[in-house]
């Protein structure tokens, strides 16, 4: 008489050690991690590939094998060293704000930095930002987006009608018409040019914390 052994539990498919996300998703992953601050070079000493080989999986004219997918995903924004950072998304917050007159002194003022640095910046001639001054930017941003800047003398109003002159001699866009989720993204430009804006209210007054100091920290 044979005896058959009790079948068994059926083995499930093994899951690959990746999240499953499309062919976009190790580039979607790059483009991420860019905007943590990090580089094509820093990303690929992580992710132990080669710089050439993360630089053309981001803009799109390497199709990502298995491998190098796995190798992205598994990289961490700690892991990656902080460098530089595309000064579009930062460029586009300056020139809303003077939008609503707030002009570069007294952006600078309330970040604790040199005039000269946002005007280098809100120019164009800085292609890129510290990632400290980025975030440091982005706060201020928030906070007055849609505020307008104070009248209350006839100082006040000069800066804020001559940062309102630059905006429309510039054509810049309003806080209200830029798409927050593709701000960061290098080469993201808006659809819309310059339109009055009077906002909500008066913005508030921010002074930088202690111990920032009036630095250089483009």
């Amino acid at each position: 008489m044979s005896i058959n052994p009790a079948p068994g539990p059926v083995p499930s498919q093994a899951r690959p050690p990746y999240p499953v996300g499309g062919r976009g998703s190790a580039r979607a992953y790059v483009r991420r991690l860019q905007q943590d601050g990090g580089t094509y070079r820093g990303i690929a000493a992580a992710a132990g590939l080669d710089r050439a080989t993360v630089s053309d999986l981001a803009r799109g004219r390497r199709r990502p094998t298995r491998g190098t997918t796995v190798a992205v995903l598994a990289v961490t924004s700690k892991s990656v060293p902080r460098g530089r950072v595309d000064a579009g998304g930062t460029r586009l917050r300056l020139r809303a704000l003077h939008v609503m007159g707030h002009g570069s002194a007294r952006i600078a003022r309330a970040l604790g930095v040199r005039e000269m640095t946002i005007r280098q910046i809100v120019r164009g001639d800085a292609r890129t930002v510290s990632p400290r001054l980025r975030d440091t930017v982005a706060d201020l941003y928030d906070a007055w987006w849609d505020k307008r800047a104070p009248a209350r003398t006839r100082f006040d109003r000069g800066a804020a009608t001559a940062a309102r002159k630059r905006a429309i001699a510039g054509n810049w866009c309003a806080a209200a018409a830029l798409d927050d989720d593709l701000l960061d993204i290098p080469g993201y430009r808006p659809r819309h040019g310059w339109k009055p804006a009077t906002g909500t209210g008066v913005a508030p007054e921010i002074r930088p914390r202690a111990g920032r100091g009036r630095r250089n920290r483009r």
